[in-house]
């Protein structure tokens, strides 16, 4: 087998590897100011479309942990690269949060209800039903469908909540038609997070805590993958995927000293 080069740059998930129910997990602060000290390109990761990188900046900051907003990379942002290549100055029925449409407004998308190009599904905290009729309409009438991530579930401290995966497959349901999804484990989210910070992923590694997300998403964009347990994924699970991570390491903590 070819050998690796060198890690140069890194990719990390940030639920479930450097922060647990909104505290830090132990070794991410020095993981995070390694990086930056290292001057080496970084992207802290999240499917979440519903935060801008400020605020996501400000949450982080709250709990010790200095991520500059330039190194943030949501689904939304990664929704809104994909769509200015795609379709530039286009318009858009969207269901979502701030996250995502500062986003689209700062790509110069247009948000209208009214003969879109696109309806484009995040997350929100309110899901409407109102919303989501005229969506199914909007899409049956030609609108093009997009979400920004198929994670099916979100946390919160009562629990499992539906996320845009599970909303999105009620649209699907109804329309007939397949979103196409941006985030992770798709590797666009990847490579687009690469070109930001001028990466190659052949000297790069995401370190994720799922499996089906971030493993698989730094897998099929060619990094190199570890996976720790901090998060969801156990090591039990490992064996359950035909697929495996270039590593598996208890904490962020672990990888500090690759840095």
């Amino acid at each position: 087998m070819t050998e690796r080069k060198p890690i140069a740059s890194w990719l990390t998930d940030m639920d479930g590897v450097l922060m647990h129910e909104g505290v830090p997990v132990p070794g991410a602060d020095a993981f995070i100011k390694k990086l930056r000290d290292s001057g080496r390109p970084f992207l802290v990761l999240t499917n979440n479309s519903i935060y801008t990188a400020r605020d996501l900046h400000a949450r982080l900051n709250r709990i010790g942990l200095e991520v500059p907003v330039e190194n943030i990379w949501t689904s939304a942002l990664a929704t809104a690269s994909f769509l200015d290549t795609q379709h530039p100055g286009g318009t858009a029925y969207v269901i979502g949060e701030a996250g995502l449409t500062t986003a689209l407004h700062d790509a110069g998308y247009v948000m209208t209800d009214t003969d879109p190009d696109f309806v484009i599904l995040g997350e929100t905290r309110t899901y409407s039903f109102e919303a989501l009729t005229k969506a199914i309409r909007l899409i049956n009438s030609g609108a093009r469908f997009i979400a920004t991530n198929p994670d099916n579930t979100g946390p919160s401290p009562e629990g499992a909540l539906p996320a845009t995966g599970s909303v999105a497959a009620l649209i699907t349901k109804a329309t007939g038609k397949e979103p196409y999804f941006v985030g992770k484990p798709n590797p666009l989210m990847m490579r687009t997070g690469l070109n930001v910070i001028g990466a190659h992923s052949e000297s790069s590694a995401m370190i994720g805590d799922r499996m089906d997300t971030d493993v698989l998403a730094g897998l099929e964009a060619g990094m190199e993958t570890f996976l720790v347990l901090t998060g969801l994924t156990t090591r039990d699970d490992i064996d359950r995927y035909p697929y495996r991570p270039t590593k598996v390491v208890d904490s962020i903590a672990d990888l500090v000293d690759l840095v």
